[in-house]
């Protein structure tokens, strides 16, 4: 009984990482094009205006005011790779749902995760309860959630029994109505306002820490940059160091930026190093992921958390830490709120940047490199090579 009782387990999480990464592997795109065309406006935007006496691209703009420059390269480019970076989320959550029940669960994956990553929405919700939600949106990992839950429902609603006539109409319109009525009060008050109330808790938390020690500061804001990448912890510590930019406090924006780097730069060195270990479709998602993450684009690690959330987001969270910490210790500046590497002349070291990064990225890249097993047996369920002797055992 209690084999049986594992086998089912095993079988049961082995069906939601293939889940997992048939929404990574139609997210891939997106993320690629989102992130090299931003790192693209980024880098133009950082050229000088003549280039040996000819007018380059983009000239008078700047990496902090690229989005802001209507009309101009950058501008154009800038504003595709963040549609790109937008959409990527409800397009992981909704074919994870796809994954799940086939096409009836794809548009309610897709709504359900895209509400969730609306400011209004959120904000509506929180206000049922009496709570300032504050900007907050649910994320990558509220997609995840609202994705599997798409999924499972409408799966269940395929098994109904229904009349004859009705039959060709349930792939197409009542499971995805049904689905996407049934859940939407549960995922947005039960996703987004519980995100708000942890949003208003660190930031309350973050700003009774100004002035303690700078490495526990420093860890706990480059954690939060990798713990949901890009989504509403990661945005409280990107807010609170630009708020302190304002004021003329440097040193947490350099920490935010550093780690902020991390994630995509190490993930993507453990990838290029321990290519066994990730799917193929990972090894493309690694070529963008680097000028993702020297752009500042935390967002670019996104595909390897979401395909193995246990494993990457802790070694994330590890090095984003190291990083955020050393440089706080060190007392790295940054006075710019974005640009990544295009704005490290800015700094008031640029070694000791590049050192606290390159720190971080090792970190992140080792721990993963270590604690992830190879790619066959974590999900296509393959066993490795055993002796003999061992042959009853399992390995995941």
């Amino acid at each position: 009984m209690k084999d049986d009782v594992e086998q089912r387990s095993r079988a049961y999480l082995l069906s939601v990482k293939e889940d997992l990464m048939t929404g990574v592997s139609f997210m891939i795109p997106f993320v690629t094009i989102g992130g090299i065309f931003l790192a693209l406006a980024f880098m133009l935007a950082s050229l000088p205006e003549t280039f040996f006496g000819v007018p380059t691209p983009g000239a008078g703009t700047s990496t902090t005011t690229v989005f802001d420059d209507t009309g101009t390269l950058p501008w154009y480019l800038a504003q595709i790779g963040d549609l790109g970076l937008t959409i990527m989320i409800p397009v992981l959550g909704g074919y994870i749902a796809y994954a799940v029940a086939d096409k009836p669960g794809l548009a309610p994956g897709f709504i359900l995760s895209w509400a969730i990553q609306q400011e209004p929405l959120i904000e509506a919700a929180g206000q049922v309860i009496g709570f300032d939600a504050n900007g907050a949106v649910a994320g990558f990992l509220g997609a995840i959630v609202a994705g599997l839950l798409a999924g499972y429902v409408a799966r269940w609603m395929k098994g109904w029994a229904v009349p004859s006539m009705i039959d060709p109409m349930m792939p197409i319109l009542v499971i995805p109505v049904f689905t996407t009525l049934l859940l939407s009060p549960l995922v947005v008050l039960g996703l987004g306002v519980p995100i708000a109330i942890i949003d208003d808790a660190l930031t309350t938390a973050l700003e009774g820490m100004q002035g303690t020690n700078a490495i526990l500061l420093g860890a706990i804001l480059g954690g939060m940059m990798a713990v949901d990448m890009g989504g509403p912890i990661n945005k409280v510590a990107y807010v609170f160091g630009t708020v302190l930019v304002a004021d003329q406090i440097f040193g947490p924006m350099a920490a935010v930026m550093i780690a902020g780097m991390v994630p995509p730069l190490g993930l993507a060195l453990s990838n290029f190093i321990a290519p066994q270990k990730y799917s193929e479709e990972m090894y493309e998602n690694a070529k963008a992921a680097v000028p993702l993450g020297l752009s500042f684009i935390t967002e670019g690690a996104i595909p390897y958390a979401a395909a193995d959330p246990l494993r990457v987001i802790p070694s994330a969270v590890l090095g984003s830490a190291t990083a955020g910490a050393a440089a706080l210790w060190l007392g790295v500046t940054m006075p710019a709120p974005h640009g990544g590497i295009f704005v490290i002349v800015l700094s008031n070291s640029m070694l000791q940047f590049l050192g606290c990064l390159a720190l971080g990225t090792l970190v992140t890249a080792t721990a993963t490199t270590l604690i992830k097993p190879d790619y066959h047996e974590r999900v296509a369920g393959a066993e490795p090579a055993q002796p003999a002797t061992e042959a009853g055992q399992t390995n995941d």
